[in-house]
């Protein structure tokens, strides 16, 4: 199926490069110059959620890098692909290579974090600093918040997406993700590139995929400890997905951060405090 998408997400996409991994194409935005600050994002977003932090991580004079994970956004939604965390770690992985990125700071959010500590595994050696944003690190002890568990239910995940439109995706945006509101046409945009082309199926699959296994939960406990790199932690505290107090402190005891800095921020706190993450990310760096 064809989407017809509104111009602020056309806008969107003329500002990013085509790459391909694996026969697999993706959308790669890059703005700035210094050294390179791979974001990995997470659900229900693409790399639209960081539109804002790239200009800011520019200003603060770096190279922000964000891309559409397989099944959202922009990028390519075959019915083969493997959604769970283990291979979009990987095919992020491949990407970043494909990018020829030798060293790289890496940031992730919500379910970006599991893929990106995939990331952490594979190419250790290449990363320079770590950044969490609101996400889970213990697989085993990670329980959806109801608003986003019902897409992980078969039926009823697809009923609830079939009855969802901008204004509906919206609400429930402002709800629990955004602490200011946006646009309309940034809420449209939101929305059209969580549907995109295939009416939001992957973006079930990728709900159906998540790996809540004590296997999975070691990879990332052994990935984070090889890292032998700077890493810090920053929370928006008005998470209601994720709450500072238990997935935070998960968090903060597995990176072994002697603290967290809070932002006043719901779940996408990259959304209200860019300028913030931007110039603690920049800190780190220069430290």
């Amino acid at each position: 199926m064809t989407i017809k998408y509104a111009p602020v997400v056309e806008a969107w996409r003329d500002k990013g490069s085509v790459y391909s991994v694996d026969g697999l194409k993706t959308y790669v935005w890059s703005e700035g110059e210094g050294d390179p600050v791979v974001c990995i994002h997470g659900v229900p977003a693409s790399a639209y959620c960081y539109r804002k932090l790239l200009p800011a991580l520019a200003q603060s004079g770096m190279r922000g890098i964000v891309f559409d994970l397989p099944g959202l956004g922009l990028s390519d939604r075959p019915e083969s692909f493997d959604y769970n965390w283990s291979q979009l770690g990987v095919y992020a992985s491949k990407l970043i290579v494909e990018l020829k990125l030798s060293k790289f700071h890496l940031l992730v959010h919500d379910i970006g974090g599991p893929v990106g500590f995939g990331v952490l595994g594979h190419l250790c050696e290449h990363v320079k600093s770590l950044t969490v944003l609101n996400t889970m690190v213990r697989a085993t002890k990670f329980r959806p918040h109801p608003m986003m568990g019902i897409f992980r239910r078969n039926l009823i995940g697809e009923l609830a997406l079939a009855a969802m439109n901008p204004q509906s995706f919206a609400i429930a945006l402002n709800a629990h993700g955004f602490a200011k509101k946006l646009s309309k046409e940034e809420y449209l945009a939101y929305y059209q590139l969580l549907i995109g082309s295939d009416q939001g199926r992957s973006f079930l699959r990728i709900m159906r995929s998540f790996e809540l296994t004590q296997d999975f939960e070691d990879r990332v406990v052994k990935a984070v400890a090889a890292f032998k790199g700077p890493r810090q932690i920053i929370w928006g505290t008005n998470d209601h997905a994720l709450p500072l107090a238990t997935y935070g402190e998960d968090a903060r005891q597995l990176l072994g951060c002697s603290e967290i800095k809070r932002v006043a921020a719901k779940h996408f706190l990259q959304e209200d405090c860019y300028s913030e993450i931007a110039a603690t990310v920049a800190s780190q760096a220069s430290r």
